[in-house]
């Protein structure tokens, strides 16, 4: 939809022709095939990639499951993209230019800015938030992320969840310095030694101080933490924020007053909403507060349009055809609504950077469900 060369029916195809012409699985199909092409595809010197699968397709997947959604017999592709990036990166030492830096500062700060992690506190130092290593018992652990911990835009979101939790009396604790980033973005870009060393490190952590309940805002946190980290001996209940807000609104503990009169389009993260089918409680919320209307955008839940950095794409340049977050700009443009919300980090960046790029960021504001919410508490 954006002129990038990915199309995945056309690996299906050719993953299929090739597995065909390797192992001669129909009688009569060699027929059309010489006997190199048998012997020669997907040898050590001649890898799938880039022999049978363009480089550039692999890179171009943002795993957003989109195609899979759509899929009639539902043919899974991502996680064979994902380990095609993993024989590129790991066996190969293939991969975009600029993902080296990012390898290395996870590597040696646990997080892709590369920013001290003697600073992953800065962000709450002032609002009297403690650390599990000085309130252990505390019921739940807020996984806060490495956008909310280093990102100027996405602390605002951080500090924002901490006043509904404060509001609501919630009793939670965070990591703080022993914070490292899940590693989402390590694996699937195809770097699976990195992310297993992050998880292996983030589960002991955790496992030490007996967490039993974690609390994300960003879905590609919530999604490691709850779907992958059960492989390495993490067994947590994990709630995204804006389940946990529904919940506390519909029990009663915080209750949005203030109007917000406008119209309000919101936009389905990929690893909230077709990772996890979490489509209601952010709507929810939104719906909880006086005099907003939500619009809904063309393409929508099952169905929403990628911002374009799921994928490890966030760390990626974006050279071929129309940018991702641009096309989904126009969705949200159409709907004529005065914010666009999300409920993800990585989401809220690239729909600012878009509306920074379209010069409508005078009209229309980005934030996040929380962000929204936090401003009609009194």
């Amino acid at each position: 939809a954006t002129g990038k060369p990915l199309n995945p029916k056309e690996i299906s195809e050719n993953l299929f022709d090739h597995m065909k012409a390797k192992f001669n699985m129909l009688p009569g199909f060699l027929a059309d095939h010489t006997e190199a092409e048998t012997i020669d595809a997907g040898t050590a010197d001649n890898p799938l990639s880039p022999s049978i699968i363009d480089p550039e397709v692999l890179w171009s997947c943002t795993s957003c499951r989109a195609c899979e959604n759509a899929c009639p017999v539902d043919i899974e592709y991502v996680d064979k993209i994902v380990d095609m990036r993993r024989h590129l990166v790991l066996t190969q030492g293939s991969f975009p230019e600029e993902v080296q830096a990012t390898f290395k500062n996870m590597e040696n700060q646990s997080n892709p800015w590369g920013i001290s992690a003697d600073d992953r506190y800065n962000w709450c130092a002032d609002l009297g938030v403690k650390t599990l290593a000085e309130h252990p018992e505390a019921e739940y652990l807020y996984f806060v992320g490495c956008a909310g911990s280093f990102d100027d835009r996405n602390k605002k979101i951080a500090r924002a969840f901490v006043k509904i939790l404060q509001k609501a009396d919630i009793d939670f604790a965070i990591l703080g310095k022993e914070e490292c980033c899940t590693g989402d973005a390590a694996r699937r870009i195809g770097n699976e030694y990195l992310f297993q060393m992050l998880a292996q490190q983030n589960v002991e952590i955790m496992n030490n101080y007996k967490v039993k309940k974690v609390l994300t805002a960003c879905p590609h946190c919530f999604n490691t933490i709850k779907n992958e980290y059960p492989d390495f001996g993490g067994q947590y209940e994990v709630l995204h924020h804006t389940e946990l807000a529904d919940q506390l609104i519909q029990a009663g503990k915080i209750k949005p007053t203030k109007a917000r009169d406008e119209s309000i389009t919101y936009h389905d993260s990929c690893y909230l909403g077709r990772y996890n089918e979490v489509y209601e409680a952010p709507r929810n919320i939104l719906n909880a507060i006086p005099e907003v209307n939500i619009v809904e955008m063309a393409l929508t839940k099952e169905q929403g349009r990628c911002c374009g950095a799921g994928g490890g794409r966030m760390w990626m340049e974006e050279d071929t055809g129309t940018r991702v977050n641009h096309q989904r700009m126009d969705d949200a443009l159409e709907t004529g609504s005065s914010t666009v919300a999300s409920n993800c980090p990585f989401c809220v960046t690239m729909l600012s950077d878009a509306a920074n790029d379209k010069e409508v960021s005078d009209k229309v504001k980005t934030q996040d469900v929380i962000e929204i919410l936090a401003d009609a508490i009194e």
